[in-house]
Formats: structure tokens, sequence, C-alpha cells
């Protein structure tokens, strides 16, 4: 086995989370969560420490964690974990992810009902059984069953646009509330991941104001279940079945409490790493010097500002958050004092839409005169091709008509002042044997063509590649739509390989797309740095099917520059003319 850090902290972790499901002692479960945090935080491989033998030398690992780590290296098992995974039921685990049941409490109701799957906890929760636990009552059972119904009906994780605006709206109420002199979204969603879990907002403010923003917190109108309170931090449920974490902390604090609650946990792993190795600590109240026993001397703090000042001290330059997940990061901002990342104002243009012509809501008119509207200079009007019946697909009449629509209406915007164009797209279906979906003689009339797969997406890894190869090499073909397909939180993409997609693209001069929608995201940004490699350009395409889907080019963006992207690999970056001539190039 390949044994990384993370990999054995991930098999440690899931003892200790599997030891209190099985009802086994909390000390020693204790002792595999210090042990997994001892090893996240290693400033060298653990297989290197394996392979000397030389694992009870770190401090937190003992002589029978170690031989457990032994084991993995040499069988690929740790006995206790499997014995664990055998004992424990699949289901009890799916039981972690209800709100207020944590390990304890699950084998408590386990262990006394005799139950194990989730029909049967929301029956016994519903005839009294679970309130009649000690320690548990009535409102714990109704907050269990609460929970339950809000899984079901949501599900664990949102997409980034939900998630977006259930914390745009909290934080617009907070942000004026006498006492806050500092807030930020925090977690994942700082981060731009593509799907969020728990949403998370830090706040600084002094402690005498805490009461009174909690207050505004958890009585606002999207709230409808609080979770818990205490002094500096609450818990809610939103309208939308979401839950949101509230931290505050002192605004002096609130820096390196940024820093900590935005993650990665892996970026912050290697933030620790690198405290420890010039004599200092760094955790979420602050940055302080190590005294002699290398222990946080908490009398000894190291003066910041901002998240700028504490990566200094590190000798790193600021990272942006959508960065911040061990990729690549810390080798870059050693040597650069920044980074060219695209943004929002960057972008000048729509490309990838669709209108009545297909299965779009809105007329042609209707989205050009939405882009205008909202600052753009061109529209790429890529209503789908024929064998997309069931989207509306164009026949190559309704192509012809489309055309002559096109140039009335670019002619009557150019009248009315606008420097404005429309460009004739299509989002063309790669067939099964990689040919467009028109003759050639049509396709060289549009001014470009996406090519996109919509059927077929099971196809085997072989065949799917042959496939986008052909259209690749058409030279149609400028932009591929959508690469894998996927359909976040719905249905994972098809079986390609993106490393050889991504080349292909580059060498022939074809763009791949992110697809802006929230429930795409596709490109993924995890290969942006591979795309930066190759040279590969993109363009951040909202696959608008409304005028409010226009706006979806936010999530693009941001998934841009989690991928690395700087603006001159994006299309969407260009004037008119410039996109004009790289269509024709």
């Amino acid at each position: 086995m390949n044994l990384t850090n993370e990999l054995v902290a991930a098999h440690l972790e899931e003892i200790g989370v599997l030891m209190r499901l099985a009802g086994e002692n909390d000390f020693r479960a204790s002792a595999f969560d210090r042990a997994a945090r001892t090893i996240e935080s290693l400033d060298s491989p653990v297989a290197n420490l394996i392979e000397q033998q030389k694992l009870t030398d770190v401090k937190g690992i003992g002589k029978s964690i170690a031989e457990d780590i032994y084991a993995l290296a040499e069988t690929g098992e740790i006995p206790v974990l499997s014995d664990l995974r055998e004992r424990v039921p699949d289901d009890l685990k799916e039981w972690l992810r209800i709100s207020g049941l944590g390990p304890k409490k699950i084998y408590k109701i386990h262990h006394e009902l005799g139950i194990t799957t989730l029909d049967e906890l929301k029956e016994k929760c519903a005839d009294g059984s679970v309130a009649g636990l000690s320690g548990m009552g009535k409102k714990s059972a109704e907050k269990i069953l609460k929970s339950i119904e809000w899984l079901e009906q949501f599900g664990e994780r949102c997409l980034l646009n939900e998630a977006d605006e259930i914390a745009s709206a909290l934080y617009q109420d907070l942000k004026q509330l006498s006492g806050v002199e500092e807030i930020s979204v925090a977690g994942s969603l700082r981060r731009w991941k593509e799907t969020i879990g728990d949403i998370d907002i830090l706040i600084g403010a002094d402690s005498d104001h805490a009461s009174a923003i909690f207050d505004v917190f958890t009585q606002n109108e999207h709230v409808v279940e609080v979770l818990g309170r205490g002094d500096t931090k609450s818990s809610v449920r939103t309208d939308q079945g979401r839950q949101v974490d509230l931290r505050i902390v002192s605004p002096k604090e609130f820096p390196a409490a940024l820093m900590y609650f935005t993650g990665s946990k892996e970026h912050n792993v290697v933030m620790r790493q690198r405290a420890r190795d010039r004599n200092l600590s760094l955790n979420e109240y602050g940055l302080f010097k190590l005294d002699s026993g290398g222990n946080t001397d908490f009398d000894q703090p190291v003066k910041y500002d901002s998240e700028k000042d504490i990566y200094a001290e590190l000798d790193l330059a600021w990272v942006p958050p959508e960065l911040r997940e061990d990729r690549g990061e810390f080798a870059w901002f050693e040597k650069n004092d920044s980074i060219s990342l695209l943004e929002h104002d960057d972008i000048r243009g729509v490309l990838h839409a669709h209108s009545t012509w297909s299965d779009g809501k809105y007329s042609v008119e209707q989205m050009a005169r939405a882009c205008i509207e909202r600052g753009y200079t061109y529209l790429g009007l890529t209503d789908h091709s024929q064998t997309a019946a069931y989207a509306g697909g164009l026949k190559p009449d309704d192509v012809k008509r489309q055309w002559d629509e096109v140039d009335q209406i670019n002619e009557k915007l150019s009248e009315e002042g606008h420097v404005f164009t429309i460009f004739k797209g299509i989002e063309s279906d790669i067939l099964s044997n990689g040919n467009l979906d028109y003759d050639d003689k049509l396709l060289e009339g549009f001014d470009f063509v996406i090519a996109s797969i919509h059927s077929g997406l099971e196809m085997s890894r072989d065949k799917m590649m042959a496939r986008f190869k052909a259209a690749i090499e058409h030279p149609a073909t400028r932009i591929v739509g959508h690469p894998t397909g996927r359909l976040l939180l719905q249905r994972g993409g098809s079986d390609i390989d993106l490393n050889q997609l991504i080349e292909w693209a580059a060498e022939h001069n074809t763009a791949i797309e992110i697809n802006a929608n929230p429930r795409r995201l596709d490109l993924d940004w995890r290969w942006g740095q591979k795309a930066r490699d190759c040279g590969l350009q993109t363009a951040i395409c909202p696959d608008a099917h409304t005028t409010k889907g226009i706006d979806d080019i936010r999530y693009g963006v941001q998934i841009a520059r989690k991928g690395w992207f700087e603006k001159q690999r994006v299309l969407s970056t260009y004037t008119a003319k410039e996109l004009k001539d790289w269509f024709n190039s």
C-alpha cells in the first residue's frame, strides 16, 4: 500500500468512531483520535517511520497503535479495524449523519432497544421508546425525528448556489449589527467547493455583543429550528434543510480563526507544521511562540492583523481561499507574491445559452437584452442540435431560420446604439461514432460549435474516448461541453480519461468549457493543474436556459479560480472581435 499520512490517519480515525459505535472504552477510542491527529501533522512521510520501525518515537503513538500501523503496512489491514467493521452494522454508521446523535448515543439506542435501521429508529422515536431511555427524553427524540426528516428530504449536502444564497441572506442580516467588527463566510463555501455540507459563518466581536448577535441569527425568518446555542457558537436549521453554524470570536482572534475554519483540513495541517518548523504554534486562537518544551506558550502571542500577516510569518504570500486544498499552493506562494486568477469583472460575454428555439424559456432577443442589462457585449447562442429531439433540437431548416432571426436582432440592437453581438452557435450532440450532428456544409455556417455528449454516457472508456477524439479533431468543434456529463448529487460522470482529453483539446486549439450550471460545474476544478500545464483554454459557460441562468457565470468563475485559471486562458474574457478571430483560428 502507498501509505500516506492522510490514509493512515483516516484508518485510525475510523477505528475511534467504530469503537464508540460498538460501545467500547472511550479512553481507548480517544487514543486512536489523538494518534490520527498526530500522524496528520507530521512534517515527514509516515512511511519513513514505518520503514525504520520508529513509530513509537513519535509522541502520542504507543506500542499498540504502532503495531496496528505496521500491520496496515504489511497486510493492508488492521485486525482491530477489520473486526470492528464486521461487528458494527453499516446502518449505524448512517446514523452519524443525524444532527444531535453522536457515537455514544447511537450505541445506547442500538444496544438498549435492539434496533439498527433508520426506519426502526424513526419508529422508536415516534412511539416513545427513545424518549424513555436515560439521558434522552422527549425533546431529544423529537429532534432526532426532525433531523431524519430533513436528511430524507434534502440529503446531506447541497449545491453551491443553494448554500451561497442561504449564507448571503444571513450574512446581510448580521453584518450591520452593533458590535460586529469582522464577518466572513468560512468553511468549504469560502473555498467554493462544488457541493456544501454545513454552512459556516464567522464573526469577530467582543463577548458582550455575542448574545444579541445570536438572537438575530437564531430568529432569522429562514430559521426553522435552533439546533444548539452557546456562548461562542450557535447552530440552526434553515427552511431549505441546511445547517448553519455561527461562531463568534474576539476581533483579535478573527484572522487565525478565519484561516482555521476556512480549511481545508489538508491545508491547515501543512500550515501548522510550517509554524512548528519556525518554533511557532498556529491554531484557531492565534499564532504563538513555543516554550522550551515545544508546547504552545499562550503568553507569547505573535502580533498579526490579518490572514496575510500570518502567512507572512510562515514565509508565504497570502493564499486565496479557493486554492487552500494542499494541491500546489505552498510551492507557488513560497516563491511568488501573488497569482493572476480570473476575476468576475474580467468576463465580457456569455457563451452557451439556449432560447425558445430549443428548450430555453426566453426568446433570442430576450436573452440578448438580459446580457446587455448585465453589461456583457456578446451572446453565444447555442441551442440544441437535431438529435436532441427531447430538448427541441433544431432541424437544418430551423437552423437557417434562426440565423435569419439572429441577423435581424443584431441589426436592431445596433440601430439602438448597443455595441453587442449575437454569435450563431450550436450545442451539437456528439453522436455515438464521434460525428457531429449536422453535415459539414451546415456546420461551416455556424460561428462556433460546442460539442457535447448527452446520451450513451455509460459507454466504455475506450469507446467514449474514441468518440471525444473524433469530435475534437473535427474542424468545426471549438469548445467541448460539460465533458464528464455529471449531475452533482444526482449522478456521476462518464468513465473518461480527462488527462488525455485535456491534452487532445489543447493540441487541437479547442477549449473545454467550465459549465457554470451549479448542477454540473464541469470541467471539475481538480483538473485545473493539468489544464494549466497543457495551456488548455476554457470558457465560463452558464448553459443558461433562462435569463436568470445567465447569473450562474458567478459559480463558473469561482470554479475557474479554484482550478488556477488566469484571465488569458478564458475565452469569456475576450472582446467580441478577439473571440471571432479565435473561432476562425
